[in-house]
């Protein structure tokens, strides 16, 4: 078990004290790193104690403390999962080989850009979230925020403890920049479109953090596959507290979800809205906007730098273990291209399609994520609806799909039928109005916003009234 040293002006795990060069750079880092999280973190709740989980170990038992904190004496640092000895790449051209502890030359930059890729998704949902405690729903709900705030913030130190410690002078100017773009900045955006997006009320949020923290498990057990080793290790522990997030986001649509049920029975017209909820057919139109747009971020479906990163060994597929091929050559996959209106397979090199893999991967996990919110819906006894996940061909922005319309079931269809049928399958402004005007803060111990249904248990052994956040 990997204990975390808190002795150290940076918590670590990597003995960052015996690399008195590495710990001079993270310290003049920090500094940075603290006054971007004063700037951008969650509004007007710095001085408040909050009910944090902070690591104390990296096994998978016990690994963390819980106690009330104010969020800029939050423990950040860096902490890594065991090492794994005689460790060898497990897929690709160095399939066998020992892995590497420095970085490969010849994978160099490549590398570097897979690692500030994933870093820059880390700062930037705390941006795009960092207002969303003035209508908080309940304190439960507040604290799961501002838990998975802070997680954010450790994530971006585990990969800038990557580009500082293995990139010189290219990984601490990376590191900066991470501080310097915004989500949402027209001059200096983030790297991935998603992670620009508004995030202005919270039903928005759980479903980001149920879709677009979905994405960040499949590409973080990818990296975790890497044949670099300290990437490796550092995504191990990253999906460790991944987990989190995805249970904020799926528990919290599954209660707005019953609550809307309960709103419509109440409602004499059966519809939720006349008693301040949010509609079952509004929720699907978020849920479809955020896969669609979660669905992006792997990338195109046919894509030679995918190809590079499986054969370098730096990036392997979800669960590479399972598969029987670990290298992937003179395989090939069908991927589906449309061609003058119509469907067609098309037979791709496999190694072309690992976008395409873990993107099944996700839309399957996505999948049982629907049944699981559809079970709910049973329980509620309301056979008049259910959830249904779109195809990955939906309301694309990126990828061989980018240029065309399909409808929610993938068909394809013209750009006229989309501009008509648009607004029944994405929230229109009003759609998006309505529910931020829902948006009304709840401070009170214990009391939930109308339009969500309470947890069906607290955290960590306690109760639904304890003060989560002190006010």
């Amino acid at each position: 078990m990997s204990r975390i040293n808190y002795t150290d002006s940076i918590p670590n795990n990597v003995d960052l004290s015996s690399d008195r060069r590495l710990q001079r750079a993270l310290e003049k880092w920090q500094p940075a790193f603290l006054d971007w999280w004063g700037d951008m973190g969650p509004e007007g709740w710095q001085a408040k104690d909050v009910y944090l989980r902070t690591a104390v170990s990296t096994d998978k038992g016990g690994w963390a403390q819980f106690g009330h904190v104010q969020m800029p004496d939050y423990r950040w640092g860096i902490f890594l999962s065991d090492r794994i000895p005689d460790r060898k790449v497990g897929f690709g051209d160095h399939m066998g080989e020992d892995v590497w502890q420095e970085v490969p030359g010849e994978y160099r930059n490549m590398l570097q850009r897979v690692i500030v890729t994933q870093a820059d998704t880390e700062p930037a949902s705390v941006e795009q979230q960092r207002f969303l405690g003035a209508t908080a729903p309940s304190l439960y709900d507040l604290r799961n925020l501002f838990q998975v705030n802070v997680e954010e913030g450790r994530h971006l130190w585990a990969m800038v403890y990557l580009l500082h410690g293995y990139f010189g002078r290219d990984g601490r100017e990376e590191a900066d920049e991470l501080l310097e773009r915004r989500a949402g900045n027209e001059d200096k955006p983030r790297i991935l479109d998603a992670f620009n997006q508004p995030c202005s009320d919270w039903l928005t949020f759980f479903c980001f953090t149920t879709f677009t923290d979905r994405d960040g498990k499949f590409q973080l057990g990818a990296l975790a596959e890497s044949g670099f080793d300290p990437l490796s290790r550092t995504c191990k522990f990253m999906l460790t507290e991944e987990a989190h997030h995805l249970f904020v986001g799926e528990k919290g649509v599954e209660r707005i979800i019953r609550r809307s049920i309960e709103l419509t029975k109440e409602d004499p017209n059966g519809n939720a809205r006349n008693l301040g909820g949010i509609d079952l057919a509004t929720i699907q139109k978020f849920i479809n906007y955020w896969f669609s747009y979660s669905v992006d971020l792997f990338g195109s479906e046919v894509s030679s730098n995918a190809a590079d990163f499986f054969a370098s060994g730096l990036k392997g597929r979800w669960n590479e273990g399972k598969h029987d091929d670990h290298v992937a050559l003179d395989v090939f996959r069908n991927i589906a291209h449309l061609e003058n209106g119509k469907i067609v397979d098309k037979e791709i090199p496999m190694r072309n399609a690992m976008n395409e893999l873990l993107r099944d991967e996700y839309a399957r996990d996505c999948a049982k994520v629907m049944a699981r919110w559809n079970k709910a819906i049973a329980k509620e006894d309301f056979p008049d609806f259910e959830i249904t996940l779109p195809n990955t061909r939906f309301h694309r922005r990126q990828g061989i799909y980018a240029n065309a319309h399909f409808s929610p079931d993938g068909t394809p269809i013209s750009a006229e039928e989309w501009e008509k049928k648009a607004g029944e399958w994405l929230p229109s402004d009003a759609d998006r109005e309505y529910v931020k005007s829902l948006m009304k803060p709840v401070y009170e111990a214990g009391k939930m916003a109308n339009w969500i249904a309470p947890p069906r248990r607290g955290i960590n052994g306690n109760d639904i009234n304890f003060d989560y956040v002190r006010v």
